[in-house]
């Protein structure tokens, strides 16, 4: 691949991270309920991403077991859970710690592997582990000053159960046989957004949904911009990059989400969370490096586990 190629394609990932790290600034200007919102992303992110599919004249039902389907399905459902839960750790805390409290996911997926997966727990996983949730402590206002009301306990809380079960979704992908991930994709946000219907009849939270026009075109932008369009530029970037490349632009999500909540929102964090931030961040990116001579370069995880980590 030429360098332009590999710039496009680096342009393509990086927007598909500035649009990821945008969503809880859009989140809190959308008078809706969290599980309201999860299921009109996964219903529209879903079309939307279809769509696209089908303009490039490739299928996503076609011969599909009926056990994958399922399979797809059950982690489409955990997916719509965990989006609900970080709509309202957004509403509860500050942007910036619940997208933090999100980012503990590395770290649980690391603790529970050698359970799950029965790898080794290596020394330098173990130190980021414990580096990782000393920054959860110090972000949560545990240490410190609180009064910007980062520390508010249910929205860390529920930050930590949306890391949890995007947890699961990503353990669970890795156990599942090869397919098509942007097929992949597609099946699971349309689940996410179904697995909300029974959800929302039992909750009543389809009554008092008030639709006037700005909120709906913030909610639009949500589910076709954050979820249709970023998952395509996600995709479409993915044969272009190196998996060190991948790795690293990743964590372009979390770091412009504390911009943008600092910039749009007035939340900017103090000097102990910001050193919590980077512990967090820092011990997700170190945990997939691996050190080996001569010189240092990030692991080779083949491609198709760095896109399963990010779906969806």
């Amino acid at each position: 691949m030429n360098t332009t190629d590999e710039r496009r394609a680096m342009i393509r990932f990086m927007a598909a991270m500035l649009i990821w790290g945008s969503i809880g600034i859009f989140r809190r200007s959308i008078p809706m309920p969290s599980a309201f919102l999860a299921f009109a992303r996964g219903i529209l992110g879903g079309l939307s991403l279809l769509a696209y599919v089908r303009l490039r004249g490739r299928h996503v039902f076609r011969q599909l077991p009926r056990r994958m389907l399922l399979r797809f399905g059950a982690t489409g459902a955990l997916i719509g859970f965990n989006w609900m839960l970080l709509f309202e750790a957004y509403n509860h805390t500050t942007v910036s710690v619940a997208t933090l409290c999100y980012y503990m996911q590395p770290t649980i997926v690391m603790l529970l592997s050698p359970l799950v997966f029965g790898e080794r727990m290596t020394g330098k996983k173990a130190c980021c582990a414990l580096l990782s949730v000393l920054g959860m402590v110090l972000v949560s206002g545990v240490i410190g000053e609180r009064e910007s009301g980062a520390g508010n306990l249910t929205g860390i809380l529920m930050g930590l159960g949306a890391a949890s079960l995007y947890a699961c979704v990503v353990m669970l992908n890795k156990r599942a046989p090869e397919a098509d991930a942007t097929q992949r994709t597609v099946i699971q946000l349309l689940f996410a957004g179904l697995v909300m219907i029974p959800y929302l009849a039992a909750t009543g939270g389809w009554t008092g949904i008030t639709l006037t026009p700005g909120p709906l075109l913030l909610l639009l932008v949500v589910c076709v911009l954050h979820t249709g369009v970023a998952y395509a530029l996600y995709f479409g970037s993915m044969t272009g990059l190196k998996v060190q490349t991948v790795a690293v632009l990743s964590y372009l999500d979390p770091v412009s989400a504390i911009l943008f909540s600092a910039a749009f929102l007035r939340e900017p964090l103090s000097p102990v969370n910001c050193l919590g931030a980077a512990l967090i961040i820092g011990a997700a990116l170190v945990s997939e490096i691996q050190w080996k001579d001569p010189g240092r370069r990030l692991g080779q995880r083949n491609r198709r586990e760095a896109v399963r980590d990010r779906e969806p």
